[in-house]
């Protein structure tokens, strides 16, 4: 699995997001560094969970399409002398 990256401005709308988090439901400041630190380790040590999740969500999904399109051609099939 490649690293999970950011844009710099992706990165800085979530820097943001977490200094407001601190000053908002914590009561807390916290500094653009340790703000950057945080985002970084959670990318790091939590992100792969939330990525696999992502992956398996997907994985579901398209195995339910891939079925419904099976089942569609089914469907459509005409009758034959021909056994399968």
């Amino acid at each position: 699995m490649a690293d999970i990256e950011f844009t710099k401005d992706e990165k800085e709308i979530l820097v943001k997001k977490i200094k407001l988090y601190f000053a908002e439901e914590l009561d807390q400041s916290i500094a653009q560094f340790d703000a950057e630190f945080l985002l970084d380790f959670f990318t790091e040590e939590v992100g792969p969970y939330f990525y696999n999740r992502g992956l398996h969500d997907a994985q579901a999904l398209l195995e339910s399409k891939i079925e419904m399109i099976s089942e569609g051609f089914y469907e459509i099939e005409k009758p034959t002398e021909f056994t399968k």
